[in-house]
């Protein structure tokens, strides 16, 4: 049976570039980076690498880069530590009602604990407005977080636009780009953004590493206390293994960007081709122009998510219905409530992510296969059947 992996999104394989690099890595450097002695410079040299790396991927440079466990962590420390250092100034932030859970749960945090957390609507593909986020802003707003792309729909925000506006009214202005940054063109400096959020995971990196741009003159309150690595922003002995090689897969997603855009761009857009094609009753959900290259989320009528999932996995298909982070909650998924989808067409929906190991053919099994799958399903469906009639 065929094989075919489409949960990008959720995380990706290492890419044997990077298992080669970490495990020349793992053989001949063990020191930590923060000793003097020669062990812990060599440990150094490579961290060192990685952070210009990671920074060489957003446009930033290297002393702006914060190692941390992965993008949850990052997410906190930029909301929480911005917050913690602007407190005296205000006690207002904003976001968006589609974030990830890392940004979402942690602004809910806040909020019982002293400070007002705005959520603002997104329209039907998923897009914040930036003069409904300028009617929001007060004089106490301190810290604006809206992600760059949506995890679950694809949808690039205007983040440019957004920042502009943040910037106008002396707002820090804070962008989660865990799905965009390697995918498409992420420069912090266009964008205008003072604190970013990457994660390995994403790039064909390891799992457990993540960072933290942080422009050069904003303050952050750390949320790990201990030695004071990382600039004091972030204590703890550093995971050199890991960082290493997320380094290594930010340098290869810098070089393959171009390359991996057009490719995986058109192999999305022969899946929603077909799946419009082939199935009826179907939406599908996110911008259609301005997305992600590997996100493809569509919601069937009369069908079951969790059915869908599982009769695809029977199949050999990997896909979810909805963020990794929350999918075996079975909860209906935020995002897709938030763009106005009824709680049937929530129910039904299912994301599919690309990748560096999808080609066509993989596209044409999903489409010879998944037509099948909904039409049994609807079988079972009372409401569909009862149409049919």
């Amino acid at each position: 049976m065929r094989k075919v992996y489409l949960d990008h999104a959720g995380t990706t394989p290492l890419n044997p570039e990077v298992y080669s690099l970490m495990c020349e890595f793992m053989k001949n450097t063990f020191g930590n980076p923060s000793s003097i002695h020669s062990f812990g410079r060599e440990a150094k040299k490579w961290v060192d690498k990685a952070r210009r790396q990671v920074a060489e991927l957003i446009g930033a440079e290297a002393g702006e880069i914060i190692f941390t466990s992965g993008g949850t962590e990052a997410d906190n420390l930029a909301i929480i530590g911005a917050a913690a250092a602007r407190r005296k100034k205000g006690n207002h932030i904003i976001t968006s009602s589609i974030e990830h859970p890392a940004v979402l749960n942690t602004c809910k945090h806040l909020a019982k604990n002293g400070f007002d957390v705005t959520f603002l609507p997104v329209d039907h593909y998923g897009l914040v407005e930036p003069e409904q986020l300028r009617r929001e802003i007060r004089p106490e707003t301190i810290l604006i977080s809206i992600m760059h792309a949506n995890n679950e729909i694809g949808t690039i925000e205007p983040v440019k636009e957004i920042a502009a506006v943040a910037r106008e009214h002396g707002v820090l202005f804070h962008t989660d780009a865990v799905q965009s940054a390697g995918k498409i063109p992420v420069d912090v400096n266009a964008l205008g953004v003072d604190l970013l959020t990457l994660s390995s995971h994403k790039i064909y990196g390891p799992k457990g590493v993540g960072a933290l741009y942080k422009r050069k003159k904003v303050r952050l309150h750390p949320v790990v206390f201990g030695g004071g690595q990382e600039g004091n922003a972030r204590s703890g002995t550093e995971n050199t293994i890991g960082i290493v090689g997320f380094g290594k897969a930010a340098e290869i997603a810098a070089r393959d960007l171009d390359s991996e855009f057009e490719r995986t761009g058109k192999l999305r857009d022969k899946l929603i081709r077909g799946i419009e094609e082939r199935i009826s009753d179907v939406r599908y959900n996110g911008h259609p122009e301005r997305r992600l290259p590997h996100i493809v989320n569509f919601s069937f009528s009369y069908v079951e998510g969790e059915s869908m999932l599982l009769s695809l996995d029977m199949k050999g298909i990997a896909a979810s219905s909805g963020s990794a982070c929350s999918s075996s909650a079975l909860k209906p998924s935020h995002v897709l409530t938030a763009i106005g989808l009824p709680y049937e067409l929530v129910h039904g929906s299912l994301r599919m992510t690309l990748g560096r190991m999808n080609d066509e053919a993989d596209i044409d099994y999903v489409l010879d296969v998944l037509p099948g799958i909904i039409a049994k399903l609807r079988s079972f469906s009372p409401l569909a059947n009862k149409l049919t009639v």
